[in-house]
């Protein structure tokens, strides 16, 4: 049902929003990561199924690296399919995961429920991640009701960890695929499945060109902002909306959710609402969903609920800039 409000002033509205959106772009800059030796990688391990290598386990890479490490160290992940969980712990910090292709080089577990459970687990600040796929098979694939699984949050991925940067990266399930927790994120060239709230959390984040798959009716964003002073925000940058089901665009997780899609292309998946508004009736105002530039067939915006943002230039130069998360340049000193 459309909600119906009272129309404020113009000019009242616009300062408004541009008090919401002023709390995330005047923010202070982040501490400077200070590894021992700069961007470059100090240390190789190397991990496999078979030959020379010094793993068969990534977990079993990742426990041999000192506690408190502060240098640089790759672990180079050879093409399989490696089942098992894998967690990073805080007091690991200064790991690049990279494998061989995001096809091919896959990790893989079931289980379900979000703490402690996610196929692949980050808690550490600063790390990287090129060319490997993390699998939740718990509901996905769901090969035409095969998977006889009841559907439960089941993440392939949980980011937890500040200063950490995805790159041709797939992330697949069916609920809550992604949780993206809390601090500075960057998705670069990723694939994202699922159909529920398969992208949600706290964090300040850039996704940018990814491809955004929904496999069932649902939702693609649950985003958590929960005030003013919070400075969560997603926003996906030149992405590709694609699939099989009939999705949302978002649905705020708490009442002050904030998304912008921006030059992003939406097929006939995306429904004309656009958005829900889910448990925050009464906060339509504080909410910031913005679309800006998008196009496809699901981007005509003549039927978007009412309480939709719009964004001047600049407020929407800001928030697309990498400098919204990456104000110390901590992109460019990662190896």
């Amino acid at each position: 049902m459309r909600i119906q409000r009272k129309s404020l002033p113009t000019s009242i509205l616009c300062i408004s929003v541009l008090i919401v959106i002023y709390g995330l772009v005047a923010v202070a800059p982040e501490p400077e990561p200070n590894p021992s030796n700069g961007g470059k990688v100090s240390k190789t391990i190397t991990v496999g199924k078979s030959g020379h290598v010094d793993f068969s386990s990534i977990q079993s890479a990742i426990n041999s690296i000192p506690v408190n490490n502060r240098a640089w160290i790759r672990v180079q992940i050879k093409n399989g399919v490696y089942e098992e969980k894998v967690q990073i712990p805080i007091e690991k910090p200064f790991i690049v995961l990279e494998g061989e292709s995001m096809k091919d080089t896959i990790i893989a577990y079931g289980d379900y429920g979000l703490h402690k459970n996610a196929t692949f687990s980050v808690f550490a600040d600063n790390v990287v991640a090129r060319r490997i796929s993390f699998y939740n098979t718990y509901n996905h694939p769901l090969n035409n009701g095969v998977n006889k699984n009841p559907t439960h949050e089941a993440a392939a991925a949980m980011v937890m960890g500040n200063r950490i940067s995805f790159y041709e990266c797939g992330f697949y399930g069916l609920q809550d695929t992604l949780w993206d927790v809390q601090g500075l994120h960057y998705y670069k060239s990723c694939f994202i499945e699922g159909s529920a709230d398969f992208i949600f959390g706290l964090a300040r984040s850039i996704f940018e060109k990814c491809v955004i798959s929904v496999i069932d009716d649902g939702y693609i964003t649950a985003q958590g902002r929960d005030s003013f002073e919070d400075r969560s925000a997603f926003v996906f940058k030149e992405c590709s909306v694609i699939g099989a089901g009939k999705t949302y665009l978002g649905r705020p997780w708490r009442c002050h959710s904030t998304v912008l899609f921006y030059n992003s292309s939406f097929s006939n998946a995306v429904v004309p609402q656009g958005w829900d508004i889910w448990n925050c009736h009464g906060h339509e105002r504080d909410i910031t969903y913005v679309e800006h530039g998008c196009h496809g067939p699901g981007a005509n915006t003549s039927k978007r609920v009412n309480w939709t943002k719009k964004l001047n230039n600049l407020m929407v130069s800001r928030m697309s800039s990498l400098s919204f998360i990456n104000k110390r340049g901590w992109i460019e000193k990662q190896p």
